[in-house]
């Protein structure tokens, strides 16, 4: 049988237990749970207690992982936790402990070799004791506001000659990478996240020959490129992405036959992408955006069987979209956004059953409107703006086509015909939604990332149109729910089908040719922030029940035919001349011309007289009568005539039909 603990090494977890408190925000990981809870009286044994491991043969503990345990509190060098000498792995990450300093009592913890305080609330500079710690294999100090300035990375890294996993991301460091990093040949993955670094890279860390992963992403002024690689290079994890790494991807890089997850979006590479592409069988995660990739098609790739992120916009990949997208395709977001990608979209895309998110806006496709994809189940967002999309609609092949679509942005293109109110009937993930929390849109498929067995989850991002502007959504909420059909041929009148969108946050069907009038069924949309039916050929007066769309924030029916007193009260009191420019007919505030067919004209307003008291401009005026009576009486009949003639011309220039007010 195994020993039971010792009681000193009890009691001083009972006492670190006591020396903190359980609070339910202090742990921001779905599955956390309050591991201390468990922890009972000092005749228990200890061993048998959540997070606590110990040594089979001696019975000290040897692990203690209290992650995600709703853990707050202050941990000092006093703390008995640094009197558990004999450990060997000390996990704290996701919990508060509300800011203090990595106390230096951990020098006493010489035998750690696993050390992890990510995501916990440390602050100020990172103690040097933990220099001392010389058998460390495992440093995670990443997600706090830690500095690492003096001594700094270089002086530390050279004395952690066992360490194989580094983890610093959003540690301020603020310095140059040391080269003295390539001496470290143990290093099986570096994280060095939006750290401040600067400076060219060192490539020799590139050629570390145990070298798994290796981030160090967000770090705007390092520079650098990536070398050539031999195949005995075992990286299964690289991301660059917002450096100043530029130059050409060397063709070696399908000798990386490893390659899980490749990022270097935002960066400066130009040049073709490299035929060997097709080499690297084993991608899950392949993001090129945001470079100057050119002269480049996509015609290298015929295996995507493992692919799940798949972006590379903002590019100048040209050609078409060939037919790759494999029986079985794992994909779940697709975005070619702003390239040149021209011809019809590849029938192959309805094997994707797995994609949620397409996004192919600005590129020059020419296709019919693509109803097919309507048979992919999971697909939310389809985004086909400024291309070359043109025909009818039509309607749909079935009743339950495009199952869980909410934004859909068909904007600057050439469709014609009808607003499509057949898919509007059947388009259920945009009549109702459950807000019962503030989720994003997220991959499905976890991307795993074998050397270190971490599961990255992927946060979709598009870019959209909103309330007038341009807009980046680099998270889009589950709630989110988008209709954008601007800049189109779209004719005819808006169905009233579109009042039963109730989870309607935007609706833009602007610069096409509506007729008809605006309905007052789109009271019924409660969560309609954004409203664009300018440019059309709308009449009619603007329903005043609009009035009750209290989350409205933009409105634009500018450039239309509408007529009559514009809705005053709540959120109309917000909205600019702009939203109502161009209507000839309209009038009231904001606009400067008032309206003169009132039926129950506002009371006149008051005005001052010499002696401070208040008197009413009607009264004022008929005293003026008064006085004036007789000199009006002599003028009266000389004057009438002009009067009437003059009221006549107004009249005919106002309300004559074809005629210009």
């Amino acid at each position: 049988m195994s020993p039971s603990c010792h009681d000193d090494e009890r009691f001083a977890l009972l006492q670190f237990k006591e020396s903190i408190i359980i609070n339910w925000f202090a742990s921001d990981d779905p599955s956390a749970y309050s591991k201390v809870s468990s922890w009972m009286t000092l005749s228990s044994d200890c061993c048998t207690w959540d997070g606590v491991q110990c040594d089979e043969n001696t019975g000290h503990v040897t692990s203690l992982d209290l992650s995600s345990s709703y853990l707050y509190g202050s941990i000092n060098s006093s703390s008995s936790l640094f009197q558990l000498v004999h450990l060997h792995r000390l996990n704290l990450a996701s919990n508060d402990f509300n800011h203090p300093q990595i106390p230096s009592g951990v020098r006493q913890l010489s035998k750690l070799t696993y050390l992890n305080l990510s995501n916990s609330a440390f602050s100020g500079q990172i103690p040097s004791e933990i220099l001392q710690l010389s058998k460390l294999v495992s440093l995670d100090l990443a997600l706090n506001p830690l500095k690492l300035h003096k001594p700094n990375l270089e002086s530390r890294a050279e004395k952690l000659i066992n360490l194989q996993e580094l983890v610093l991301s959003e540690v301020d460091i603020s310095s140059t990478l040391p080269s003295t990093l390539t001496n470290l040949t143990s290093l099986k993955a570096i994280y060095l996240g939006n750290c401040g670094l600067h400076g060219e890279f060192p490539t020799g860390i590139f050629q570390l020959p145990n070298l798994k992963s290796l981030s160090v992403h967000l770090n705007s002024n390092l520079t650098g490129h990536v070398p050539e690689f031999n195949r005995s290079i075992p990286l299964e994890d690289l991301r660059l992405a917002g450096t100043g790494f530029s130059s050409m991807l060397p063709d070696s890089i399908g000798n990386l036959k490893s390659l899980h997850f490749f990022d270097v979006g935002g960066c400066n590479f130009s040049g073709p992408m490299p035929f060997s592409f097709g080499n690297l069988t084993e991608l899950t995660f392949l993001d090129l955006s945001n470079n100057n990739f050119n002269r480049g098609t996509l015609s290298w790739v015929g295996n995507l069987s493992n692919l799940s992120i798949l972006n590379l916009q903002h590019n100048n990949f040209h050609g078409h979209i060939p037919q790759m997208f494999i029986e079985g395709c794992q994909l779940s977001t697709i975005n070619l956004n702003q390239n040149h990608f021209q011809g019809a979209l590849p029938r192959s895309l309805a094997n994707c059953t797995m994609l949620e998110i397409l996004d192919i806006g600005n590129n020059h496709i020419s296709d019919i409107f693509p109803s097919w994809l309507g048979n992919l189940p999971e697909l939310g967002v389809l985004i086909l703006r400024s291309n070359g999309f043109h025909g009818a609609i039509g309607k749909p092949e079935t009743n339950s086509t495009f199952p869980k679509l909410h934004v859909i942005d068909l904007s600057n293109n050439y469709i014609i015909g009808k607003l499509p109110y057949e898919y509007f009937q059947i388009w259920k993930g945009m009549q109702s939604y459950d807000a019962g929390g503030l989720t994003y849109m997220q991959a499905r498929v976890k991307i795993h990332i074998p050397s270190c067995g971490w599961l990255y989850t992927y946060t979709y991002q598009m870019t959209s149109t909103n309330k007038g502007i341009k807009t980046e959504y680099w998270k889009i909420q589950d709630y989110f729910v988008a209709i954008d059909l601007s800049g189109n041929k779209f004719e005819g009148e808006i169905p009233k089908i579109v009042g039963n969108l109730k989870a309607l946050c935007m609706l833009n069907l602007s610069n096409n040719v509506l007729t008809g009038s605006i309905l007052s069924s789109l009271v019924n949309l409660k969560n309609l922030e954004s409203l664009d039916l300018s440019q059309n050929m709308l009449v009619g007066e603007i329903p005043p029940q609009l009035v009750e769309l209290t989350f409205l924030a933009f409105l634009n029916l500018s450039h239309n035919h509408l007529t009559r007193t514009i809705p005053q009260g709540k959120q109309f009191l917000t909205f600019e001349n702009s939203s109502f420019n161009g209507n000839v007919g309209l009038c009231g505030s904001p606009l400067l011309k008032r309206c003169t067919n009132l039926k129950d004209p506002p009371p006149p307003p008051s005005i001052f007289v010499e002696n401070q008291d208040v008197v009413s401009l009607f009264e004022f005026d008929w005293k003026l009568v008064v006085m004036g009576y007789e000199c009006g009486f002599i003028f009266g009949g000389f004057g009438g005539k002009i009067i009437t003639k003059k009221k006549n011309d107004w009249f005919m220039k106002t309300f004559a039909i074809g005629h210009p007010p």
